[in-house]
């Protein structure tokens, strides 16, 4: 169990196998583009570099926690089109030491291009076509679910997708093995039921969200601290042992009767797209080491706060090591370059 928090499973500090974590989430080509500044309409803009690889919320989670734990087998669920993209955005999962047996081949692949200008404003364009999000029956099919330590659901699917990767994940084997680590991250659509939406917050350990998405799955909006803190507990009234919410520059970990607000890094950001996903990345492979909710959530706002200094939201993490005051910080000056093409 994790130190104090009840709920909450964990390996040894020394397992007798790798760790097995499943990421079930969007994956697709990512097209980052940096410009001087955002063009207005009808004008344009000249690109200073160029970069193309695997992303999706999805995959950059898996490929954050391969990097914070090598020797973890980590299974990336998703859906890449039957196409060259897909086909090269494939290749790129297995070099980065991602398991891609569950990998859906159909469709054409999403494509999420990521401009960025100076002083990290961003706009995102996204084309996700139907085909590229994940079904029941892909979810049944991907076994990885049912023997995996942990398993984190990124929410940018469909809730009857997801409910049902939830409930497949709590379906241990008969022969006593423990029940895995259930991550959400971000929120579903907010026309949703919301009693379909507290179910599935219902069967978490671990809810991770921003304050918009924190608004969306609970109905309360979060526009400050308070609201943050009474969101938190709303949501661990629901089943989840901890709950992770941005809010203005800091970072909310509750857990049931206690909590702590983690102020952001002080770092240049370059770009913010991918500090979620290194969050949730770091704060997975914590808790499943073991480490208890503060100590996690001290490791995930390190692991957000090096994200922002590299353009792109791929990340660039390192197997988490001692610092001199015997914590675990990741590093973001790991190459990290396989598979990316820049011009």
């Amino acid at each position: 169990m994790s130190n104090g928090t009840p709920g909450i499973p964990a390996r040894t500090a020394q397992p007798v196998s790798p760790a097995r974590v499943a990421v079930v989430g969007q994956a697709g080509r990512d097209l980052v583009l940096r410009v001087a500044g955002i063009p207005d309409a009808g004008a344009s803009a000249v690109v200073s570099e160029r970069i193309e690889r695997l992303g999706g919320k999805g995959a950059n989670i898996a490929v954050g926690i391969r990097q914070l734990d090598p020797t973890a087998r980590v299974s990336l669920v998703a859906v890449l089109g039957d196409d060259g993209a897909g086909e090269e955005m494939l290749g790129d999962a297995a070099r980065q030491g991602l398991d891609t047996g569950h990998v859906v081949r159909r469709g054409v692949t999403a494509l999420l291009t990521d401009v960025v200008a100076d002083g990290g404003v961003r706009r995102l364009l996204e084309h996700i076509p139907e085909q590229a999000l994940l079904t029941p029956d892909d979810v049944r099919a991907a076994t990885a679910l049912t023997t995996a330590d942990a398993v984190v659901l990124q929410l940018q699917q469909p809730i009857d997708t997801l409910l049902f990767a939830a409930q497949l994940t709590r379906q241990r084997p008969a022969n006593g093995a423990p029940r895995a680590l259930l991550v959400l991250d971000g929120a579903v659509d907010a026309t949703e039921d919301r009693a379909r939406r507290d179910e599935l917050v219902g069967f978490a350990d671990v809810v991770r969200a921003n304050a918009r998405e924190a608004s969306m799955l609970s109905g309360s909006e979060v526009r400050n601290r308070a609201d943050a803190l009474r969101t938190a507990e709303t949501l661990l009234d629901l089943g989840p042992r901890v709950v992770a919410l941005t809010v203005d520059d800091a970072e909310l970990i509750a857990w049931p009767g206690d909590h702590v607000f983690l102020p952001h890094e002080r770092t240049r950001t370059v770009d913010p797209t991918g500090a979620g996903d290194a969050f949730v990345a770091a704060l997975t492979t914590a808790l499943l080491s073991g480490a208890s909710p503060r100590e996690a959530g001290q490791r995930a706002t390190q692991a957000a706060g090096a994200s922002v200094q590299h353009l792109g939201g791929h990340p660039r993490l390192r197997r988490l090591s001692p610092d001199r005051k015997g914590s675990m910080l990741p590093s973001s000056d790991l190459p990290s370059t396989d598979g990316e093409t820049r011009a």
